[in-house]
């Protein structure tokens, strides 16, 4: 008689996941991976969104496409350190990585604080040594910021992946309200606060602690999420298998998972990369108006965070269940770059206001629920033992667009 094999953890969990769904109460686990994915892009959008300080501080340095370069290379090389250590399987392991990684996000937001509570050294524009010392600790605190994000992304991701779609979701719609969170808080107290260095500076800091805050409360979230009963629920049969990847195992996972998936791979790193091409660096820098003068990048950017919330929020109600016509919509979003450039140089009339916003909210919009669509359909689109490969495999290639879009993003200078 033939011996059965025993299903593995995935397998087993696919069982579960066929199954009549547990309730999760008071919908707390959707709740938790939101705020875990607003915490994940929470600094990179509190670092962004002080344009204004960091362009008084160094207005040579074309700080916003500094921090882009910085911040998505740190974050895809720990990506790319985790798949080729096995993975992010485990609760433990879960855990240690989140808990590090927020640490590490904490600390780095509030370097811009101390520097300027310890000394005020970045804000001495006249003292050319302390400033250059100030923007070298500024940049290594962003680097630091991608490691975390690396880190925490590329978990929280992985574990989402092998979870019922609303959680990935979840996920994604949470990165993009901590986007529209700060732009709020950018809008208050560039409204009450004067344009002055010290205004500018207070401003700044006030954004970098309620980031810190923020991130204090997601390291509850993260140690309390494997303790629901729904998490349980889904998790228990992955948690009985034991058996850890090796390095080698890993990398020959990771290419045959990227072969099955090099659509929507292609897809996400399309979107991106046409995204962080554009967006902040162009609006925040190469745009005019008379009319909202030094507000009309404030608005444009709030703009498009809004619109990517949106995006992303479409996808708890409707998604196209199509990989393919989605990877489509990726590339399409090509016909970004002739439509900017034609409101940089074009006519008069195109460089308005309206039409600007317009192509601002396009963007924003594509952006998000393209990204969510493909975030959710991808782990679902292979075997369950390769979902939450397959979900890191994203991860890396949406890093990937990122850096790649941080470096095009400079073009956008000439």
């Amino acid at each position: 008689m033939a011996q059965l094999k025993e299903p593995s953890g995935m397998q087993k969990l696919q069982v579960v996941m066929e199954a009549e769904p547990i309730r999760d109460t008071c919908r707390l686990v959707y709740v938790i991976h939101f705020m875990l994915g607003a915490g994940n892009l929470l600094p990179w959008n509190a670092l962004i969104t002080a344009v204004d300080y960091f362009g008084q501080l160094y207005p040579a340095r074309h700080v916003e496409r500094v921090f882009s370069v910085a911040y998505m290379g740190s974050s895809l090389f720990v990506l790319v350190l985790m798949l080729s250590w096995g993975g992010c399987r485990g609760k433990q392991r879960f855990r240690i990585r989140m808990n590090v990684g927020f640490c590490m996000f904490v600390a780095s937001v509030m370097v811009t604080p101390l520097l300027d509570w310890e000394g005020n050294i970045i804000g001495s524009n006249n003292n050319n040594i302390n400033n250059a010392v100030g923007f070298a600790a500024i940049v290594a605190s962003v680097v630091v910021c991608g490691l975390a994000d690396g880190l925490i992304g590329g978990s929280l991701v992985g574990s989402a992946g092998r979870l019922p779609k609303q959680y990935m979701q979840a996920v994604f719609a949470g990165t993009a309200s901590s986007g529209v969170l700060v732009c709020i808080l950018r809008i208050i107290t560039k409204a009450s606060l004067p344009q002055t260095p010290q205004g500018l500076r207070t401003s700044a800091h006030f954004y970098f602690i309620v980031t810190a805050f923020i991130l204090l409360a997601c390291i509850i979230c993260c140690n309390l999420l494997y303790k629901l009963p729904t998490m349980q629920h889904y998790c228990k049969p992955i948690l009985q298998d034991h058996h850890i990847p090796t390095s080698s195992s890993s990398r020959h996972l990771f290419w045959d998972v990227a072969r099955k998936i090099r659509w929507p791979a292609l897809g996400i790193f399309m979107i991106y990369t046409v995204t962080l091409s554009i967006f902040p660096g162009f609006i925040a820098e190469n745009l005019k108006s008379k009319i909202l003068q030094d507000w009309y990048p404030v608005m444009l950017i709030a703009t498009y965070n809004v619109a990517d919330l949106v995006g992303k929020s479409l996808t708890a109600t409707y998604v196209v269940e199509s990989i393919g016509k989605t990877t489509w919509g990726c590339i399409a979003r090509l016909v970004f770059y002739p439509l900017f450039t034609v409101c940089l140089h074009g006519p008069k009339w195109l460089k308005t206001e309206v039409p600007m916003a317009f192509l601002t909210i396009s963007l924003g919009l594509t952006n998000g629920y393209l990204t969510s669509v493909l975030m959710i359909l991808t782990p679902k689109s292979v075997s369950t033992d390769e979902a939450e490969v397959s979900a890191v495999v994203m991860a890396v290639f949406l890093g990937m667009g990122l850096v790649s879009g941080s470096v095009l993003g400079w073009f956008w200078i000439i």
